[in-house]
């Protein structure tokens, strides 16, 4: 049985119920779980591995909630980089339908050593396009070999441009190979048992790229097998418009219509809904994954965080697409989740009118609508754990998964700013991660990749990139 020790952290971030914030201390893992967190004195003296923290902070494992891995095949691509998301999509989905079998694998692999450089230790995956020889169970295989703890979806496409929808018919698939593909991953893979490190969800990708009947089907097989659902909702306003001129509903309405609101399913973005859907999340037990950078990068709005947690909706973070962030950064994630709910508080003042307003004793800002440093990384922590439906994951106490990583304090980043070490993660510039530690095993040590040798899948990478870039 493997054993781990991890010791003398300056700061210990637990997430514990009681929130505990632990100095001079240290974790002891067997199997891949945590056996004991404390003062690096109380733990065993020895284990299989040993790591010493000294001069560090750890936190939990960053969960992702929200991805799309193959996008780091095209991120920056020039034709794409000012567009908001319908035109957008539409100049990469045939890009995006050229994706082979060995350019996944790489832009997988990519994607996820990104993150865990920044302290992900779980992804939930979103692909949809299944061309060309592209398949889930390449990517499956990329994240066991690199070692990360991997939830990923078959995702899919089935109403081309010809029944109304935004992808060409060129790009999407027959609905009856989607679903049989979907049974046979779910099959194949699905694994639901505690510290589990493989997990699928059924993902049709959005409302104007998927028929009615497959969202049905594909929450009726979901239900059936006891798999979560997923897909983008409330990106943006040209998807509500498409919604109400299409079918006279808002989309959240939509949706609800053919059973996707429940405990079992979470939305991509969810910016534009009103209070009542709020409510209605809240009710039902939906979750949100919260994608703040590509929302901004795509000029798709501000996602109403702060009213989520107070309706007691479930929140999580999501990188989202490495085209539409052009960074698998879970970490600046966490940054501008925080800064851009101070941000939204400038826009809508708590009374009065929507205008923009300085900040001063006529328009003070009540304490529970700042969004502060360790809500966000609450966010990124135990708020991407409950959405993805996982009790294992989140925090560092015993009985959990031994997944957590540590940033080195004593950097030119952080001086200064040791008054709050943890808040420092997130006030100051997002750092490296000194070590990425999932299921009892180091993936990453002194700032490296070391369960893979990452030079050549870069190079395949970037051949690929531009192979497909160029037609």
């Amino acid at each position: 049985m493997p054993t781990l020790l991890a010791k003398n952290a300056e700061v210990l971030v637990t997430m514990d119920a009681q929130r505990r914030e632990l100095k001079g201390a240290g974790i002891y893992a067997e199997n891949g779980f945590i056996k004991q967190i404390g003062s690096t004195g109380e733990l065993p003296a020895t284990a299989d591995t040993v790591l010493d923290l000294s001069g560090q902070i750890v936190l939990p494992g960053f969960v992702n909630t929200h991805h799309h891995l193959n996008q780091t095949l095209t991120r920056n691509l020039p034709a794409a980089q000012n567009n908001n998301l319908f035109p957008w999509l539409q100049a990469q989905y045939r890009i995006w339908a050229n994706t082979t079998e060995e350019a996944s694998r790489a832009s997988t692999l990519i994607g996820l050593a990104e993150l865990a450089l920044s302290g992900c230790t779980t992804v939930f995956d979103h692909t949809y396009v299944f061309k060309n020889g592209n398949n889930v169970d390449c990517q499956i295989e990329a994240a066991k070999a690199l070692g990360v703890r991997f939830h990923a979806s078959r995702g899919s496409m089935s109403l081309g441009q010809s029944q109304g929808g935004l992808p060409p018919d060129d790009c999407v698939e027959d609905e009856k190979f989607i679903l049989q593909d979907s049974e046979r991953v779910i099959k194949s893979y699905h694994d639901s048992s505690v510290g589990s490190m493989t997990q699928v969800a059924l993902a049709p990708c959005s409302p104007f790229s998927v028929t009615i009947s497959l969202l049905r089907d594909s929450a009726a097989m979901a239900r059936q097998y006891k798999v979560k659902l997923h897909t983008h909702l409330c990106e943006t306003r040209d998807e509500e418009r498409y919604t109400l001129e299409r079918f006279q509903l808002r989309p959240v309405d939509w949706m609800e219509t053919h059973g996707w609101l429940g405990d079992d399913v979470w939305f991509a973005h969810a910016i534009h809904v009103d209070d009542d859907e709020i409510k209605k999340f809240a009710q039902t037990g939906c979750g949100a994954a919260h994608c703040p950078c590509s929302n901004m990068r795509l000029g798709s709005g501000i996602a109403p965080i702060k009213k989520y947690m107070a309706a007691g909706v479930k929140v999580g973070l999501g990188v989202d697409g490495s085209a539409s962030n052009d960074a698998s950064n879970i970490l600046l994630e966490a940054r501008q989740a925080m800064l851009l709910a101070r941000l939204q508080i400038g826009l809508l003042p708590p009374e009065g009118p929507r205008k923009y307003f300085l900040l001063s004793q006529s328009h003070p800002v009540r304490a529970n609508e700042w969004m502060t440093a360790r809500e966000a990384l609450e966010l990124a922590t135990l708020g991407g754990a409950r959405v993805l439906g996982r009790t294992d994951i989140g925090s560092l106490e015993p009985g959990k998964c031994a997944d957590f990583f540590s940033l080195d304090l004593h950097t030119i980043g952080y001086a200064g700013a040791l008054h709050d070490p943890v808040a420092a993660t997130l006030f100051c510039a997002p750092q490296g991660a000194k070590y990425t530690v999932i299921n009892g095993k180091a993936i990453v040590r002194d700032g490296e990749i070391i369960t893979m040798d990452m030079k050549p899948v870069i190079e395949t990478h970037n051949r690929w990139a531009s192979q497909m870039a160029n037609g």
